[in-house]
């Protein structure tokens, strides 16, 4: 596997913070206090910790794609980054019910999460693809007809699939470990997930692969209250200076290097 940068999120000590809660565990990370004393507004952002390399644990901190940028923007907004790990189907709700300002957890845009959300501007291009065993028949997604297919749950692969295949195909988990490992001991025939976890699900897990075909390109974005429109402009204009400077390439190349 590639050597991936670890970048320190810690709790806010300064905050008087002790560690922290949420669905897994109850566990936070910050991106630091002030400076000189100073108190800063905090950034809250919901995320689900399972989705390499854009979120994930490292040395007890959350750390990846997603947690650089969301560094990288609340440092634009001069303010505090907290990062509350969740369970991915409970972020939404996170988001709408107030506890979160943000959610950034390879989140892509759909139509139905836009009746009930905002969306920032793309910031990265995701590819949805199918893992399958090494000595698997299924060649393409025309071969999945008739399969058992595992998805993590309320995800664009458990969304694609239901419509293709029907719910009765579908197996959802609550974690894309838990669907491959789900995949090695033939529970399901194939599972459906994003590009980047699945080389990090196949690369940990021995007689796997990927199908050269992907299943879907989408886009992944910010999402951000309906109610809050000062904070998507904010957010949107924070993204646009760290794409015009280089640095959201650059943190995007830490984790994904070009092959």
């Amino acid at each position: 596997m590639k050597k991936l940068l670890t970048v320190l999120l810690a709790c806010a000590m300064l905050l008087g913070l002790a560690a922290c809660g949420g669905d897994n565990g109850g566990q936070q990370a910050n991106n630091g206090g002030g400076t000189d004393g100073e108190k800063k507004e905090t950034l809250v952002m919901a995320t689900n910790a399972e989705f390499p390399p854009y979120e994930y644990w490292e040395n007890n901190a959350i750390v990846g794609i997603d947690a650089e940028v969301a560094a990288a923007i609340a440092d634009k907004l001069g303010m505090e980054l907290r990062i509350d790990d969740m369970a991915f189907d409970s972020t939404l709700v996170a988001l709408q019910s107030g506890q979160a300002d943000i959610v950034m957890a390879g989140m892509t845009v759909t139509p139905d999460r836009q009746e009930n959300v905002n969306f920032s501007e793309p910031y990265a291009e995701g590819h949805q693809v199918i893992i399958v065993t090494e000595d698997s028949e299924i060649a393409s997604s025309d071969d999945l007809a008739g399969k058992k297919i595992g998805v993590q749950q309320n995800t664009t692969g458990d969304i694609y699939t239901t419509d293709d295949f029907g719910d009765e195909a579908i197996q959802r988990f609550n974690r894309g470990a838990d669907a491959v490992m789900a995949l090695s001991n033939g529970s399901v025939q194939a599972v459906v997930i994003d590009l980047e976890p699945a080389k990090a699900f196949v690369a940990a897990n021995e007689g796997l692969k990927i199908l050269e075909t992907e299943y879907a390109t989408e886009e992944y974005a910010i999402a951000i209250n309906k109610n809050d429109t000062e904070l998507l402009d904010k957010v949107n204009a924070a993204l646009q200076e760290l794409k015009d400077d280089g640095t959201l390439q650059q943190i995007v190349d830490r984790y994904i290097p070009a092959e």
